[in-house]
């Protein structure tokens, strides 16, 4: 599958991106593309994604769009680290899965260390396992933390952290009992903020394609369930998109009942205006990789050897970084996300 320069996009320059590494192993069917995206203020992170692409330039467009947003996570989050992606165009058989992500491995360590991979989409633990037996440059492996290592639980702390602060700032709150959230996608996220939410005496309406997915939190939470069409138009205090991106755009934000937006999904702006569009709604929006950050806040500390109390507070942490931008943001008459977006370069820049 030969690189066209018509697969790169036009505004490559503009996204400040640094490296762009591919590799392609015939005998594994391994087609790897790494994208480093600036590495300032330290190594890269970022997981490493193995999905069934249409096409070589979807999966690019994939990486260079999550490494970006890697590199905001860290630095919006005061981490010492850069941003980074991997993403592996996942064939429709992986014929051995060990020698796949061995294969892997030695692509990232011929990296010498500017980019640390860890669990994404289609990884899994033992495949990180994999990796590591042909490099070090890995996090979020389970022998130095035991089980505590599952980034969809830190990361949906920081969601129930992101709500706290929104439900602080708009609605000068200390408490979220009572508040109605409604959750669209209910996998690893989802389910754990659900988790989290409940003891709290949040009301929750959910919705998933997985119905099995969708009776458990029925059963155990008492959350309403309703047709993922229906999600947006429900009557809530909270909107959690914890799926897929793109969901906030010019047709679904005119329907949301809900004063906030906060969620775990990436990219969740179909485009950057509907961050206006939230604006000229009156509805306030938690920008998604702030408040999405609590993955790699754990998996830095992993990777430094950090104590899970170090990466706790820094989950906590996220709450008055949320509050200052909604601070600013209303002083400086700004949609949220530009705000979050102008601190993050801020520190990318120096």
């Amino acid at each position: 599958m030969p690189l066209q320069f018509d697969d790169l996009p036009q505004n490559l320059n503009q996204m400040g991106f640094g490296d762009i590494h591919i590799k392609y192993d015939p005998q594994t069917e391994l087609l790897a593309i790494i994208t480093i995206h600036n590495d300032k203020l330290g190594p890269t992170i970022g997981g490493c994604r193995c999905i069934e692409y249409p096409s070589f330039s979807a999966a690019l467009q994939d990486a260079l769009r999550l490494a970006k947003g890697m590199s905001y996570k860290t630095a919006i989050s005061n981490l010492a680290w850069g941003g980074g992606k991997a993403v592996l165009l996942k064939p429709k058989q992986i014929k051995n899965r060990e020698a796949y992500y061995r294969t892997f491995g030695r692509f990232v360590n011929e990296l010498g260390g500017r980019y640390i991979t860890s669990i994404d989409s289609g990884t899994e633990l033992s495949d990180l396992a994999y990796i590591a037996k042909e490099t070090p440059y890995v996090s979020g492996l389970s022998h130095y933390y035991g089980d505590n290592t599952d980034p969809s639980l830190a990361t949906a702390m920081g969601v129930k952290h992101g709500i706290e602060a929104a439900v602080k700032f708009k609605f000068d709150k200390d408490s979220l009992a009572g508040l109605r959230v409604a959750i669209q996608g209910i996998g690893h996220v989802g389910y754990h903020l659900c988790e989290l939410l409940y003891p709290l005496g949040v009301e929750l309406i959910v919705t998933d394609v997985n119905q099995q997915a969708l009776e458990r939190c029925k059963t155990q939470f008492n959350a309403k369930i309703v047709a993922p069409e229906a999600i947006y138009q429900v009557a809530c205090d909270i909107f959690s998109p914890c799926a897929l991106g793109g969901v906030l755009n010019e047709t679904t934000i005119p329907q949301l009942k809900a004063s906030i937006v906060a969620g775990s999904a990436n990219n969740q702006l179909a485009e950057n205006q509907c961050g206006e569009l939230l604006n000229r709604y009156n509805i306030l929006y938690a920008p998604d990789f702030v408040i999405s950050a609590g993955g790699v806040i754990l998996a830095t500390a992993l990777y430094d050897k950090r104590s899970m109390t170090s990466a706790i507070t820094q989950l906590q942490d996220l709450y008055e970084v949320l509050l200052t931008i909604f601070t600013r943001a209303e002083k400086q008459k700004l949609p949220t996300h530009i705000v979050a977006e102008h601190i993050a370069e801020e520190r990318l820049s120096g």
